[in-house]
């Protein structure tokens, strides 16, 4: 699939959402790899805009560097800040773990994780290690199956 096509079909895609973010997400397709850029308002935003990411025809990866727009608070993104390498760290050494293929975002001690999967078994232990961590309230994921985007690209 045509990278300007992809494009194209991402943009039309987040309009329909939500004309909003016309002005407030940027997105850029690069050889099959999409690049999300911008702010929203809450993590639920974000993740529902990298989902449609990875729905594109023809998406390899997707990049989501959306910031989430909030009153800063020092102590609770410390906090936050914490969790996020606590596991980053965990699924480095894991080995039954490709931590690379996983995006982490902590935001008051709720853990997003969005990734690709190379099987079940590892997306199962993605979550475990993330609920291992202290202090995290709740875990919301994207992680897709890498035979579910195989199916995806027929």
């Amino acid at each position: 699939v045509d990278d300007s096509i992809m494009q194209k079909n991402l943009s039309a895609r987040i309009l329909l959402i939500d004309k909003k973010y016309l002005l407030k997400v940027k997105t850029k397709v690069l050889d099959g790899r999409i690049f999300l850029t911008g702010k929203v308002d809450n993590p639920e935003e974000k993740l529902k805009l990298t989902k449609l990411a990875w729905e594109t025809n023809g998406a390899r990866s997707v990049r989501n560097d959306i910031k989430i727009k909030e009153d800063f608070n020092f102590k609770q993104s410390a906090k936050d800040i914490l969790i996020t390498s606590q596991l980053k760290t965990a699924m480095i050494f894991n080995e039954n773990i490709k931590a690379t293929n996983y995006q982490i975002d902590t935001y008051k001690k709720k853990i997003y994780i969005y990734g690709i999967a190379l099987t079940s078994n590892e997306k199962d232990l993605v979550i475990g290690e993330a609920k291992e961590i202290l202090d995290v309230e709740n875990v919301i994921t994207s992680i897709i199956l890498v035979d579910d985007l195989r199916i995806q690209k027929d």
